[in-house]
This record gives C-alpha cells, sequence and structure tokens, in this order.
C-alpha cells in the first residue's frame, strides 16, 4: 500500500477524531519497504500525557512540544542561546530588563478558535499571555518554579507593541535566557486555549514545524508538516523537510526493538539494560553482527548521577554519623573504580565523573580547571587514618539507599569500598520513598541524579546554593564562599567571567564532598542508515526540523 499524497491536504478535519486516526493508523502503518518514505516513526514507551507546553516536565512531552511550538530563544547544538521566535535581544544596564525584538513572519496553525478556521500572526502579546499563563496558580503548570523568585512580582512580562515584548527580573539572573528556552516557555494563542479549555492538552495549536493531526491515547499521535512554518535552510528551503511524524506508544521495549529490526521504527532513544550486551561490546561499540546494519550514535548528555551525603548538621542522623568529617566523605570518593564501574556495569554508556558536579557537555565544562576524585585506594586509607579510622577500624557501617534499577551499580561501590574497610549497607527502597526521604532531609547517603533543564550550568549549581531547601538543595550544603561565587556568576553578563565563577564554585563544592559524583550520562540513539541529518545534543531534545529520509533502502 503506499501513502496517499493528499493525506495531509484535509482543510477540514471530520468530526471524529477516532475515525480519523484509524484512517492515518492504516496509512502509516505498512511497512517502510512499500510506503511512502517521508514520515518519521518512533515509539514512546512511557507514552505522552499532555500536549499542552504548560506540563511539559516529562521527556515525551518535551519532544512533542518541541515538534509543535517554538520559544523565544532556542538552544543550538553547541548548546549555546540562539534567536528563534526573537531575532535578538537587548539587556538594560542594571541587568533586570531583557527587550526582545520578534519576528514578523510567524502564524499559528490554522485552528477553529480562529476566524475562518485560519491561524493568525503571532505577535509579542501571545508571548506575555504565554509566560503568564505558566505563573498562573489557575493554569497550575508543572513549569511554575522556573519563574519563581526571578522575575517582577508587580508586571514580570510585557508587549511594548506587536514586535517587542519585555521581561524584567526581581534581580539579576542572566541565565533566564536558558529558563526561556524550556518547552513549559513554547507561545500559545488565547483563542485556542479558551476554546478548549483544560482538554487544550487535547487540541494543540502552536507556531511549530508539526501541527497536530490526530491522538488516540496509548495507540499513536500523529503530526503533520507546518506548510507556514517561517524557517528555511541556508538553500532558501523551507522547513520541516518531512511529510509528517507518526509516534506509536507499546510499552515492552524488547517489542519496540523488534518494531526497530523490521524498520518500522526510525530511531529507538536508549538502550534497555537486558539486551544493551547483545547490541553494545564493553567498550560502548557496536557488536560486529550488527555494523552496518544500524547506526549508533552517542553524545554527552546534561545529566549527572552521583550519591548525595546530608550536610545539615541539626539533623541528629548526620550529628551521629561518620560522613559528617570531609575526609571519610572524601575517602569513599577515592575507594572506588569509576572507570572499570563505566566498564563492566555501564558498557562505557556515559563518562566517568572524574571532574566537577557539573556535566561534559556544557561550554563552560573543563576538566583542567575543576579537578574531582579518581580512584586511588592509597590516598583513601590515608584520609581514613587521619579521621581516626585507621584501615577502616572502627567505622560504623553507612546505609547508602538506592532504588532498584541501580542496585548493581551500589554493590558495585560497596565491594571497591569493602577493600579499604568502609562496608557500605545497600538498601534498595521504592523510588518515592526515596524521594520523600531526601525532600524531608532525612536521608543521610543516597543515590541521586541531576539533568539539565536550561543550558546554564547555574541549573546543576543551584543544587548547591544554601538559601535553596530540598528540592534542589537535597544534601543541605551551605558554604558562604560558595554563595558568593553563586550569587557573582548570576549576575555576569560576559559569558567568560560567568564560566570561571562556576568552575570556583564546583572547585569549591567537590573539596568539600557533599557528594560522590558517579558518572556524566550520555544520549545513546539506534538510528536506520536511511535517516539523515538526525543528530543528537546535549538536552537530549528530539530535533527533526532538518531530519530527511532516503528513499533507497
Amino acid at each position: 500500500m503506499r501513502l496517499k499524497k493528499d493525506l495531509f491536504q484535509f482543510k477540514e478535519f471530520p468530526n471524529s477524531g477516532f475515525l480519523l486516526l484509524l484512517w492515518g493508523l492504516l496509512l502509516f502503518s505498512c511497512n517502510r519497504t512499500t510506503q511512502k518514505k517521508n514520515i518519521f516513526h518512533y515509539n514512546e514507551s512511557s507514552g505522552v500525557a499532555s500536549l499542552d507546553p504548560a506540563f511539559a516536565k516529562s521527556q515525551s512531552v518535551m519532544w512533542t512540544a518541541h515538534q509543535l511550538y517554538n520559544t523565544l530563544v532556542e538552544v543550538d547544538k553547541d548548546m549555546n542561546i540562539a534567536p528563534s521566535l526573537a531575532t535578538r535581544w537587548d539587556i538594560s544596564a542594571d541587568n533586570l530588563t531583557f527587550t526582545f525584538h520578534l519576528r514578523s513572519d510567524v502564524f499559528f496553525h490554522d485552528n477553529k478558535a480562529f476566524p475562518g478556521g485560519k491561524g493568525r500572526r503571532m505577535t509579542a502579546h501571545d508571548v506575555a499571555y504565554s509566560l503568564t499563563r505558566i505563573i498562573d496558580p489557575q493554569t497550575a503548570s508543572s513549569g511554575a518554579w522556573i519563574f519563581n523568585n526571578r522575575v517582577d512580582t508587580v508586571q514580570p512580562f510585557k508587549a511594548i507593541d506587536d514586535s517587542t515584548f519585555q521581561l524584567r527580573l526581581l534581580r539579576p539572573f542572566h541565565p533566564i535566557l536558558g529558563v526561556l528556552s524550556m518547552q513549559y516557555c513554547s507561545v500559545v494563542p488565547k483563542e485556542v486555549v479558551d476554546k478548549y479549555g483544560k482538554d487544550f492538552r487535547r487540541h494543540p495549536c502552536g507556531t511549530g514545524p508539526f501541527q497536530f493531526v490526530a491522538w488516540e491515547e496509548g495507540q499513536a499521535l500523529i503530526m503533520k508538516k507546518n506548510p507556514h512554518y517561517f524557517e528555511k535552510d541556508s538553500a532558501g528551503t523551507q522547513l520541516p523537510y518531512l511529510d509528517g511524524i507518526k509516534i506509536t506508544f507499546v510499552e515492552n521495549k524488547a517489542t519496540e526493538f523488534l518494531e526497530f529490526e523490521q524498520q518500522r521504527l526510525d530511531f529507538i532513544n536508549d538502550i534497555e539494560a537486558s539486551f544493551k550486551d547483545e547490541i553494545l561490546t564493553r567498550g560502548g561499540e557496536l557488536r560486529k553482527d550488527w555494523k552496518g546494519k544500524i547506526i549508533l550514535q552517542k553524545h554527552p548528555y546534561l545529566t549527572i548521577e552521583y550519591l548525595g551525603i546530608l550536610q545539615d548538621t541539626t539533623r541528629e542522623v548526620v550529628r551521629k554519623s561518620p560522613l559528617r568529617d570531609v575526609r571519610v566523605r572524601q575517602a569513599i570518593n577515592y575507594g572506588f573504580d569509576r572507570e572499570k564501574m563505566m566498564l563492566y556495569i555501564r558498557n562505557s554508556i556515559g563518562t566517568a565523573a572524574t571532574s566537577g558536579f557539573v556535566p561534559l557537555g556544557f561550554p563552560s565544562f573543563d576538566s583542567t580547571k575543576v579537578k574531582g576524585y579518581h580512584y586511588d585506594p592509597t590516598k583513601a586509607l590515608s584520609l581514613l587514618k587521619e579521621a581516626g579510622y585507621p584501615n577502616g577500624e572502627g567505622l560504623p557501617p553507612i546505609p547508602l539507599l538506592t532504588i532498584a534499577i541501580y542496585a548493581d551499580l551500589a554493590s558495585y561501590i560497596a565491594s571497591d569500598l569493602r577493600q579499604i574497610g568502609i562496608h557500605i549497607n545497600v538498601e534498595v527502597v521504592q523510588k518515592s520513598l526515596l524521594l520523600e526521604q531526601t525532600a524531608k532531609s532525612e536521608a543521610l547517603f543516597f543515590r541521586g541524579s541531576w539533568i539539565g533543564d536550561y543550558p546554564d550550568a547555574e541549573n546543576f549549581l543551584s543544587v548547591f546554593y544554601g538559601k535553596n531547601p530540598a528540592p534542589p538543595n537535597y544534601t543541605r550544603y551551605n558554604n558562604p564562599a560558595y554563595d558568593r561565587l553563586y550569587d557573582k556568576a548570576l549576575s555576569e553578563k560576559d559569558d567568560s567571567l560567568r564560566y570561571i565563577y562556576y568552575q570556583e564554585a564546583d572547585q569549591l563544592m567537590i573539596r568539600d564532598a557533599p557528594v560522590v559524583p558517579l558518572w556524566y550520562d550520555m544520549v545513546i540513539r539506534l538510528v536506520q542508515p536511511y535517516v539523515k541529518n538526525f543528530h543528537p545534543n546535549s538536552l537530549n531534545l528530539l530535533e527533526l526540523r532538518r531530519v530527511r529520509l532516503e528513499d533507497s533502502y
């Protein structure tokens, strides 16, 4: 069966979304060798909770929002802030007012909420409305926190005229540009939100490269090319190149991989632990049987996995613990082999965290400026002796809380530390319990991770800012010298200087060792060889605007 060329040329969809979906699924479900080859297919095993960007808190929602909407600014391939809906911006001398100058050629997708059903031009009033909607308690957006204690409390968002938007801060916070690149800050039209209310989650309308066709929850989501999209490539060809996207929601990862093998999916994000050894070598490369058949993509991911150590000495659990001694914390950091851990437990997916808390992939990352911990059992034993625990004598067992999927990693670390006399009792708990205990500062030693929300190291360093509660400051680390460096960085316009302050703060915290950095994560994808211009990025954002599917395969 061949995909009819006019599938995406309907001007008025049938009232029954389900009937449309059945029609779409029929056309989209043919084997790729016989169907029209310009529809990008991927699977989202966790499902999609909403198509409203105000609730873009999970990767699956972020990915779909990125196709349907645009933000004022976006992140380029080098993790720098680049124009999107805004062509440029000015910053006031006091670093409090950001003025954005907008494009005049951006239109919302066609929708029945507009006169005649035709999408209207996007203006600065839409930007002000969209950002105000995020912090409106009536919206109950999961992204309201991004502006907490950052934007002006009287009039944070203002449309000066149709093409000029202004944002005002409470205090200098240069990373606000990174915040504005988040999917939460996608621009939406008030008329459509008003028309559908809470059901806007199922009736999305944005300015993005693709627009909504149909969604049957648990089955499939279909989007088509936006024929009025404003971006063009360097040759003047309008983006996107694809005609559409089909997302399926198969929960079983083995079934997902089978679909990929049969070329019914164009890529798979991440590799299920149960069959990673079948596909990857210990060194993290494709095994011989797979070479030439599929493409393995790897890229630094703005994520760090770590062990946290509670620092709040007002807590009895801290006062009675040997972990209150920085030398014991440092000994743990020196006492296990991260490189071997990555090789044997992770198939080299990720990079051993031997620098700071800020992970590989940030422009400010520099392992020569921020030196962390490497495997040195001799140094660890020396530190234990200084702390009054020669060869670990007198050191009580230390409980480590983790969740089931990281139990093998925790056991590996415990095994290495046992060799130098540090006894770790690995306690596997439910994720909900671990989150509750860390939020209440009840967990002394715990496994954690931090995923970058926006491409600025401040997002990671905020985890240790003394004035921050838990979350994000789960360790309750509090060092005035660190806080001064953090505050100084936030008001610095010059990126090079800001990076220096970030590095100094990171190094200071690492010496104090409130955490045990484990590894900087990695985006890992299996991709069909006919998929071109499909590049991973450090935020693991699904970028499809420039993707092409080759005809000959």
